[in-house]
């Protein structure tokens, strides 16, 4: 046994360098962390001038990785939130911007960050009707099938696709949705997300039900 004593702990020292997180890792963790910050905790009037910066430092991640799927992720998810906050004459070019990264990224690895892409191409179809080829509800519904299929119980494949079931007047559908974002597993060091997700979730369900 102790002539191989040397390869156990070689092995065991490759598997402990590649659990450690990269710099990859970390700003994907800190692009997260700004968004939650930007969406749930600026006030309103700030929002626009605060996503415009996130961009520009998610493209910065997104350029020092190439070919990786998380930074064209988050550069697409915080574009798309600030074409929430532009002007109609702006935010159709942005929107288009987000959705062409999101693609992207669906291209490399469409199951990256538990089917991220697909889940945000799926609100985008929903959520942009007023521009060129948004407005999409069969494609949006389809992408928001397939992220479940990659992530099930995630709240937000759930919540979105809730959303969605507004949009076509489907209220049954739509609390069912809600209500297993409502009760999705936490993600760990997602903790601001969440909690502003959940308080847009209960918001939803107390819309449908009327109280």
């Amino acid at each position: 046994m102790k002539k191989y004593a040397w390869l156990i702990a070689l092995l065991f020292a490759a598997s402990s360098a590649f659990a450690e997180p990269t710099q990859l890792d970390a700003s994907i963790v800190k692009l997260q962390h700004d968004w939650a910050t930007a969406f749930y905790q600026t006030p309103e009037k700030e929002k626009k001038a605060a996503f415009e910066k996130l961009v520009k430092e998610a493209h910065e991640v997104t350029t020092a990785n190439p070919g990786r799927a998380e930074p064209m992720i988050w550069e697409g998810i915080i574009t798309s939130t600030l074409a929430k906050y532009q002007s109609i004459f702006s935010a159709g070019g942005t929107a288009k911007a987000a959705r062409n990264l999101l693609l992207a990224a669906e291209k490399i690895d469409a199951n990256a960050l538990n089917g991220s892409a697909l889940t945000s191409l799926g609100s985008l179809y929903y959520k942009v009707p007023r521009f060129g080829s948004f407005g999409d509800y069969d494609k949006a519904r389809e992408y928001l099938e397939r992220a479940l299929e990659v992530n099930p119980h995630g709240i937000d494949p759930n919540f979105f696709m809730g959303e969605l079931m507004v949009e076509r007047g489907d209220r049954v559908k739509a609390l069912e949705y809600f209500k297993k974002a409502q009760n999705a597993p936490a993600r760990p060091g997602r903790e601001d997300a969440d909690t502003g997700r959940k308080a847009e979730i209960e918001a939803a369900i107390r819309k449908i039900e009327g109280k």
